[in-house]
């Protein structure tokens, strides 16, 4: 199972706040979480309070492979953590060259004339029996 560090939103209308969730990334934006990491308070006037992450479980996180969106990811980074960095994987070029290019054969119907003298043929046939 994925499991995405992401923000779930609560508060009032034009009031957010935010909690850093572990949740599968088919679920809503606000909809089942896994476990609650802290949380985000962006209209709070004390900087130093705004942002409160619990360390040591989103470090397991990490450790098992979630990944952060890029807002969390900034999140920690300020937080003084570490975001491992996925690499992308790099396409190998191919050492071959391509065969040259065989158009399909075309196919070509039977004669009208062909086509009765084959039917004549295998009605004039016996008839093998089970």
């Amino acid at each position: 199972m994925a499991v995405t560090l992401r923000l779930k939103r609560f508060g009032r209308l034009n009031h957010p706040t935010f909690r850093v969730v572990a949740t599968d990334p088919r679920f809503p934006r606000d909809g089942r979480i896994i476990e609650a990491l802290g949380y985000y308070l962006p209209m709070m006037p004390r900087a130093q309070e705004q942002v409160k992450l619990n360390a040591e479980r989103i470090q397991y996180w990490l450790s098992v492979g979630a990944k952060p969106s890029d807002t969390v990811g900034q999140m920690i980074e300020k937080a003084g953590m570490k975001v491992p960095v996925t690499k992308k994987a790099e396409r190998e070029k191919s050492k071959g060259k391509p065969a040259a290019f065989v158009a399909p054969k075309k196919k070509v119907r039977r004669p009208r004339a062909e086509r009765r003298a084959a039917k004549v043929k295998r009605d004039a046939e016996p008839k093998k029996k089970k």
